[in-house]
Formats: structure tokens, sequence, C-alpha cells
């Protein structure tokens, strides 16, 4: 099971001797403007049964994200689905939804990953607890490879609304607002990826 196994933030921090806390990971948003191709994909996905993680990480969250990452297309690679495998036996395996790897595009990933995107379908408490430990998982994965960066950021999200987490210096930051309003959830993204550019 995996990453999937981690139901609860306390679980993840206790196992791995790490910290959480409140905080404001975003001192001021400005909003981004969707696309025109954002809107319209988002208003198709709203005519469809919206049943189910799988349905609304590709029609929901996939188009925003994939939106971020086209502004920064030649320094960012959006992974879809991939594995994530640092060590099997506490637990930190296993497909991640959505992660950004700080490189251009490559049919495979490589170091450094930078930030994750957890879609669940209702459980934000579930969804953030999956999110942190593959946050922490690409923080080990970019020590194992020799591409250490100081800060990796995780979304969770149930497709309308995001919630931000920050993980440095072994603490997690959860924010304590949650996005619903499309510019505010591009503008977030963009925040987090410009910290890396």
């Amino acid at each position: 099971m995996g990453y999937s196994n981690f139901r609860k933030l306390s679980q993840v921090t206790n196992r791995f001797g790490l910290q959480h806390e409140l905080g404001d990971i975003f001192q001021k948003i400005k909003p981004v403007k969707p696309s025109r191709w954002l809107r319209e994909s988002l208003d198709m996905a709203r005519e469809m049964p919206l049943t189910n993680e799988k349905v609304k990480a590709e029609k929901l969250i996939s188009p925003i994200l994939t939106e971020v990452v086209h502004v920064y297309k030649t320094k960012l690679t959006l992974f879809s689905g991939e594995e994530l495998t640092v060590d099997s036996s506490k637990d930190l395996a296993g497909a991640c939804d959505f992660f950004f790897a700080l490189h251009p595009p490559k049919v495979e990933m490589e170091a450094p990953i930078v930030s994750l995107a957890e879609a669940k379908d209702e459980d934000m408490e579930w969804g953030v607890a999956q999110c942190a430990a593959q946050m922490y998982a690409a923080q080990v994965f970019n020590e194992q490879h020799n591409r250490s960066v100081p800060i990796i950021f995780g979304c969770a999200t149930t497709g309308v609304e995001w919630k931000f987490l920050k993980l440095e210096n072994n603490t997690f930051t959860i924010d304590r607002q949650s996005f619903t309003t499309i510019p505010e959830i591009l503008g977030a993204w963009h925040q987090v990826i410009q910290h890396y550019i």
C-alpha cells in the first residue's frame, strides 16, 4: 500500500522524527488569470460525473497543473502516476498522483523533485498525510541523488479545495488557508515554482 498507509499527519511525523505546525506559507497570493483553454477544460469537466479520485485528478487537477508547467516548460517537468520508491520497508513507495521535477522535459524523472500534489476524493486529512509522506520521500530521493533542495512543497486537493504544505528543516508547515478559486490556486502554484526558478 505504501504512501496510502499514512492516514494521519502524526503517523508521518512520528515515524520519521519530523515536526509539524500551522502557518502561513504564502505572504500574499497574486491571482493568475486562467487561460481560455483551462476555463473551457474545467467547464467541460463539470458537465461530467466527477464521482471519484481518478476522474477528478484527470479532469480537474491535471489541467490546472498542466497550465502551470506550460509557463515553465523549459525548466520543469510534470509527472503523473509515476512510482517514487525510496524505502518500501518504511512505506515510502508507490505511485504519486502528480509531482514536479526541476529539469527540462525528459522521459524519465530525475532529481530534484520540488513539489507534489495528492488527489483525495473527500478526506483532506488523509490527503495531507499521504502528501506529507511523499514529500519526505522526495527529500530522501533528492538526497540519494545528491540533488537536495532546502524546501519541498506539496498540496492535497479534492479538486475543489487545495491545501498546501511545506517541508523545511524537518518541519512540515500546513498552510492555515485553503484555496478554492482558480486564480488563487494558479497564483499559489506559480509562487511555489518561482521559488526554484
